[in-house]
């Protein structure tokens, strides 16, 4: 049984992915890219920002809380940018590479089953009909399904009404057709500044809707990818550019407290980090080279840290 121990095999990596990476996977797809996502995005502005909640909270452990908060997993983790991850590899939960036991009691006291059974982790952005639940509108199975998935498969809070909406609209959004022609993109700190942002207008839409729960969530989903920048960032010579990163955060803590004392002042405080987060994703890009987002440094910190 992978219990407790599985949490505590995961060790102090500098980039926390590591712990559930192939041994012998590709540092720089693993780590250094992300696939290209394949998300179409409807001319309905209404359906836009229910598919934008969805993607925010789709990026953040908040959603799914418990052990899987506690050990940075989101749903993306398995489903990187709604594809599938084949290099995922976590203790006591996989078999081969690409893999998971959703059953697993580590994750899920209402789904454990005791029995080590590990699944290949399905591309959300495929075919339709390969999935295991139908996405039709009409059936309205999706909505369950997901809401099953965050309460008993991995024991987490009951999630808004429109962070479950925004999720299905979300799922339902990724298709093969909207794939672009390149497969794959590098992960930069400006990459994720621009997740953050979209996260934080999710936010100001749900505010303006009267929607604080909601609106704190994707907060936490833009702290969440100011994280993954944070971590790659640890090297001395990185020490400013890392204290104002720790500074925005600290920020969006604030306006996470507001949302969640239903302060008018946060979507106020939204504007203004929104506006000075431009400098500091400049100050990040002009460092980045000396951080684990260069695929040179990348590669070295995998060697010393990959399971194996």
């Amino acid at each position: 049984m992978a219990g407790a121990g599985a949490l505590a095999a995961l060790g102090d990596a500098p980039i926390r992915g590591m712990e559930w990476v192939a041994k012998d996977a590709d540092p720089h797809r693993a780590l250094g890219s992300v696939p290209t996502e394949c998300l179409k995005i409807p001319a309905d502005p209404a359906l836009a920002a229910r598919i934008e909640v969805g993607r925010a909270a789709f990026r953040t452990p908040v959603l799914l809380g418990g052990q899987a908060a506690r050990a940075g997993i989101n749903c993306e983790t398995c489903h990187r940018d709604g594809r599938s991850n084949p290099d995922f590899l976590f203790p006591g939960i996989s078999g081969a590479p690409g893999t998971a036991d959703v059953t697993n009691s580590l994750f899920s006291t209402h789904r454990g089953n005791g029995i080590d059974d590990p699944k290949p982790i399905p591309d959300l952005s495929g075919p339709k009909s390969r999935l295991k639940v139908s996405q039709d509108p009409a059936e309205k199975k999706l909505e369950p399904f997901i809401h099953g998935l965050i309460t008993e498969e991995f024991d987490g809070p009951e999630p808004t009404p429109a962070a479950l909406d925004g999720l299905a609209a979300y799922v339902r959004a990724l298709s093969p057709s909207a794939c672009p022609a390149k497969a794959r993109e590098p992960l930069s700190a400006t990459f994720l500044m621009a997740d953050a942002r979209r996260a934080l207008a999710a936010a100001q839409a749900r505010i303006a809707a009267g929607d604080d729960a909601t609106a704190a969530l994707m907060v936490a989903s833009a702290r969440s990818r100011l994280g993954l920048i944070d971590e790659r960032y640890g090297a001395p010579a990185l020490a400013r550019p890392r204290a104002d990163l720790r500074a925005a955060d600290r920020q969006l803590a604030a306006i996470q407290a507001a949302l969640h004392d239903h302060r008018p002042d946060a979507g106020a405080a939204i504007v203004t980090w929104l506006r000075g987060s431009r400098g500091l994703e400049r100050e990040l890009a002009a460092r980045q080279s000396a951080s684990l987002f260069d695929p040179a440094r990348l590669v070295q910190a995998a060697k010393r840290r990959l399971p194996g």
